[in-house]
């Protein structure tokens, strides 16, 4: 009898703790990460939705100010089951209060790089014009040193070239994001000097679409990097600038084949400098807001504990004007590391789906609007389904600035 009562009450032991265990996200609480964006507002969501699960509740506590001049813009989350034993605790950072303007105008950008560009993985031999297959430099490689003096434009590899007297050299690229030592064999042309023999460049340009501007003029866009060619390389920039652009027709984005925006921009009269170009867009500074955006158009910024699966809209001036197009997010990760690919998306608007397929290169940066927040941007499209795409959280791009 003792024994059948023992079992009964391991049977009831263990049934609780699994209605405990399966109502407990803990995938949710573990995958999020240090640093993210919040305010009391989403918190007293969270727990409302119970997003974590039946039994957990969350609670932020800000930093105490030191000074006057301090921000208030740290505090910690703590994980509390059953609202009394602690589970983990998050270092966050505090959504600014401010507003910004919404973007979704597509404009043209232009960057220096900080190093000269491979645009082809072929040498040429510059005595006879023969092509050599390259061994060494590839395509979307971005050099940064030549036996150790620095380049910073494609006039510094003549420079670094003049003195040497080998028909070997050591050079340094970036590829794939990582610094790459290569020792490659030199050509020399018609007036007997040494040369890399690769085609290279020092900028880049294209088209993209801004995502937000603060009201004191610092912006961001694209959502994702500025690549060299076809590569995944974030090209370290010296300087660049974006401008006005005149779409002028869309190549509609089809199964495996994405799509474009095409446009036209005059690299004069710059609406604004480029300052940073990381894995999550572009960002600078612009003294001309109301050319770029409706200043009587803002949102607040909506930190990733706002964006849930369901109706969301994108902005975009992809018809002429700008205009909201329907979406819905299918998936709204929970990252422990920064990526450019936060978030899920199918467009549902048939306006959109009629005018693009979907999502098209240069819509890249339009931003998502959930619940009347900007919640992040547009990134990539799925090349198996232009209706689909990929968006970036804003916290990501909010840490740039």
């Amino acid at each position: 009898m003792q024994k059948r009562k023992k079992g009964i009450f391991f049977v009831m032991l263990l049934a609780f703790v699994m209605l405990i265990f399966n109502n407990i996200n803990l995938f949710k609480i573990y995958t999020l990460s240090d640093n993210f964006y919040t305010n009391y507002s989403e918190i007293q969501n969270a727990n409302k939705e119970g997003i974590f699960g039946d039994f957990v509740t969350i609670s932020l506590n800000q930093d105490k100010v030191k000074t006057d001049s301090d921000k208030n813009d740290k505090g910690t989350i703590l994980f509390k089951l059953f609202g009394f034993i602690p589970i983990k605790k998050i270092d966050v950072k505090i959504i600014p209060e401010d507003n910004v303007y919404i973007g979704g105008t597509a404009i043209g950008l232009s960057v220096s790089a900080n190093g000269a560009l491979v645009v082809s993985d072929v040498v040429v031999n510059a005595k006879d014009n023969q092509i050599i297959k390259n061994k060494n430099i590839k395509s979307g490689d971005i050099i940064t040193k030549i036996n150790g003096n620095t380049i910073s434009c494609v006039e510094d590899i003549d420079l670094a070239l003049q003195n040497v007297d080998s028909e070997e050299t050591n050079i340094e690229v970036i590829r794939d994001n990582k610094p790459k030592t290569l020792n490659v064999g030199l050509l020399k042309d018609s007036t007997n000097h040494y040369r890399l023999g690769v085609w290279v460049k020092n900028n880049i340009s294209g088209i993209g679409t801004l995502t937000f501007v603060k009201k004191n003029g610092d912006y961001g866009a694209l959502g994702h990097p500025v690549t060299n060619t076809n590569s995944d390389t974030v090209v370290p920039i010296i300087d660049g600038n974006i401008y006005e652009c005149n779409l002028i027709g869309v190549n509609k984005g089809q199964r495996n084949k994405p799509g474009e925006l095409k446009g036209v921009f005059l690299q004069k009269n710059p609406l604004g400098e480029i300052s940073k170009n990381t894995p999550y867009g572009i960002f600078g500074n612009t003294d001309n807001i109301d050319q770029l955006v409706d200043i009587n158009r803002s949102a607040n910024i909506g930190g990733r504990l706002s964006v849930k699966p369901g109706k969301a809209k994108i902005i975009s001036s992809i018809s002429g004007i700008q205009e909201e197009y329907d979406i819905e997010i299918i998936k709204a990760n929970y990252q422990s590391k920064s990526s450019d690919k936060s978030l899920v998306f199918r467009v549902t608007d048939e306006r959109l789906l009629k005018l693009t397929g979907g999502i098209v290169q240069g819509m890249s940066g339009s931003p998502i609007i959930q619940n009347d927040k900007l919640v992040g941007a547009v990134t990539h499209v799925f090349l198996s389904d232009p209706s689909k795409g990929y968006g970036v959280y804003s916290d990501w791009m909010l840490e740039q600035l």
